[in-house]
């Protein structure tokens, strides 16, 4: 076994609750925090703006990298299981310094596509209460109320959590199902085509945006690898969940897609897209399916978003505990409740800074959604594909030396390919940032800045720490797990 290991008591008071989520419940965190239902409604048609009719193929393409990178990431998770799984996995491979840096790095991904995430719900809930109740509230209401509740529900515990966001992820799926079936039923514009699929169509050079937004489809895959001590089953349910996660994202993005496609004509979808790129897919509702379908799309809009917030939540949280209980952040960050074994402390200060980041942008009165969505989303999407870029080369070189059993494929060729694919995706998203962002050439660099600075900052406190504290920094990142026998149930084991 790699490393130096001692088993962690399962009562112990900084262990979260074990055995809390299958398969099912993974899934349906990590495709909550996606929120289907407003990408494909309030993101996609940026993408179309960009791609056209290629968008479906894109997402099959991209599909297959995040697949290679899942293949390395799920290998490396038998020798590294932990709830800074980014940090864990880097620290091995690249060494404590750069896996510290990863992990400043994520907690400001993870933070900022949470709190980013509120400016979506305010502006939604506001439209919706002056549709149906011809209410004028402000966004910053329903944003700090939601706050509140993510923060009670994650207090609750994973158990708690996994339910409702199974229930609101069915329930948005379902709503886009729907529009399929009316759409295709109908026959569509009546010009059926596999143009969106064919090679030519989909590489072509001039869609270079539309791969760096469609990456953005996939964002939060990996976090199946977050909740891996919580996971019923051992890591082989982290494994299962997450090609699970990887096959439905991109075979399902891609066929609702193609039906928004269909529903316009492979010729006529990207001038569509520019004519009105917010009511795209809401006038795919409208002229298909009954009204009643769409007025209850539009409140699930609500709830998408409610729920990606409350996945988000979740896997923030559980880098503020990994960090604290590792000792590169306040040792209070690693306690859980001894009830719901919920990070409470870690949610505590989640929940804390997205209320701050909420009335800071009220008080001054930025926009919620050109402002807080669209700046704090790209803040979080270079976040984690330069974590993705960074935990390829750390899976090479710990698996090729370490673990040169598991196969070429797996430990060279899979993450290789992934991260040839994913340096390409980081050029064309700073390349294209001013349309991720909407915003100027200063905003982009204080965005880029803070990035750099957490990760510049995470490298730091390592190197502090190992300088001040040897001991604790010989322990940092250890967490590792065997593969065990077929048929027998895993053991988790955690450095002490």
């Amino acid at each position: 076994m790699p490393g130096h290991v001692t088993e962690s008591a399962p009562n112990a008071p900084n262990a979260l609750a074990g055995d809390a989520m299958g398969t099912k419940d993974l899934v349906f965190t990590v495709l909550a925090a996606l929120a289907p239902l407003t990408l494909i409604v309030a993101v996609a048609p940026l993408h179309f703006l960009k791609g056209g009719a290629s968008v479906p193929g894109g997402y099959l393409v991209a599909g297959v990298v995040m697949a290679l990178f899942a293949v390395g990431f799920m290998t490396m998770s038998r020798y590294v299981r932990n709830a800074g799984a980014f940090y864990a996995t880097i620290s091995r491979g690249l060494g404590k310094p750069v896996g510290s840096g990863a992990a400043m790095l994520a907690i400001a991904a993870y933070n900022a596509l949470q709190i980013s995430t509120y400016g979506a719900l305010g502006v939604y809930a506001t439209e919706t209460f002056k549709n149906y109740f011809d209410l004028d509230v402000p966004w910053y209401v329903f944003a700090l109320v939601c706050v509140a509740l993510v923060a009670w529900l994650g207090y609750r515990g994973i158990h708690t959590s996994s339910r409702i966001l199974g229930v609101l992820l069915v329930l948005e799926t379902a709503v886009l199902v729907v529009l399929a079936v009316y759409v295709l039923a109908k026959g569509g514009s009546g010009h059926w085509s596999a143009e969106s699929f064919a090679p030519g169509k989909v590489f072509d050079p001039r869609n270079g945006a539309m791969f760096a937004l469609v990456a953005g489809a996939f964002m939060g895959f990996e976090a199946t690898a977050i909740f891996s001590e919580e996971a019923r089953g051992g890591i082989r349910t982290v494994r299962r969940a997450t090609y699970i996660a990887v096959g439905f994202i991109a075979v399902f993005y891609a066929f609702i897609t193609w039906v928004i496609v269909m529903a316009y004509g492979a010729d006529k979808i990207a001038g569509a897209a520019e004519a009105d790129p917010v009511n795209l897919v809401v006038a795919v509702f409208d002229s298909y399916v009954p009204a009643p379908i769409t007025e209850v799309m539009h409140v699930l809009l609500l709830t998408s978003a409610f729920a990606a917030l409350l996945a988000l939540h979740n896997a923030a949280n559980r880098y503020f505990f990994a960090m604290g209980r590792e000792g590169l952040l306040p040792r209070a960050l690693g306690r859980v409740h001894p009830r719901t074994k919920a990070p409470w402390v870690a949610g505590l200060l989640q929940s804390g800074l997205a209320a701050v980041a909420v009335a800071a942008f009220a008080s001054f009165g930025l926009d919620p959604y050109l402002g807080l969505l669209l700046w704090g989303s790209a803040l979080g999407f270079l976040g984690i594909i330069g974590l993705w870029a960074l935990c390829c080369l750390a899976i090479i070189r710990f698996l090729r030396r370490e673990a040169p059993e598991a196969g070429l494929f797996r430990t060279t060729i899979a993450p290789g390919l992934s991260f040839l694919g994913l340096a390409v995706v980081l050029v064309l998203v700073l390349t294209n940032l001013p349309l991720l962002t909407g915003a100027g050439t200063a905003t982009n660099v204080v965005i880029i800045g803070v990035g750099v600075a957490a990760l510049v900052l995470g490298v730091a406190r390592a190197l502090r720490l190992r300088a001040r504290a040897p001991q604790l920094y010989a322990a940092l990142a250890q967490t590792s797990v065997d593969e065990p026998p077929a048929g027998r149930e895993e053991q988790v084991i955690h450095h002490g």
